[in-house]
């Protein structure tokens, strides 16, 4: 389960994914973003926030995530990993190899930091 927020006048996405992806749940934030990016050039941040990273439903889950990254990744400034997660090193790895956006990771408790930081690309 994938629940976001669009920040719109910062230009700011918030995922906070709390169980496991699925196709549906890219689906409704495709749509979501596309409309906003009809009007603006870019996303200036997307902030991830997750105790764990939850996998994936199904293959179409992790299809449809990957179809998202593909075609929404040069149209986002930065990235903020917040999380407490042994994985967060393997994501943030990953993450910088799969978009031009920079990277950066924040502890949980650094979430406020972590905004601040998106907010700073705008």
């Amino acid at each position: 389960m994938l629940t976001f927020t669009l920040m719109k006048p910062e230009g700011i996405l918030r995922l906070h994914p709390s169980g496991p992806l699925t196709e549906q749940d890219f689906e409704r934030l495709r749509t979501e973003v596309d409309a906003y990016l009809m009007g603006h050039a870019r996303l200036n941040g997307v902030l991830v926030r997750a105790a764990e990273f939850p996998g994936w439903e199904n293959w179409a889950g992790f299809s449809a995530h990957m179809h998202f990254v593909q075609a929404h990744h040069k149209r986002v400034e930065r990235i903020a990993l917040v999380t407490d997660s042994a994985a967060a090193g393997l994501a943030e790895f990953l993450a910088e190899h799969f978009t031009s956006a920079e990277v950066r990771r924040f502890a949980l408790a650094d979430e406020r930091l972590a905004l601040q930081w998106l907010q700073a690309a705008s």
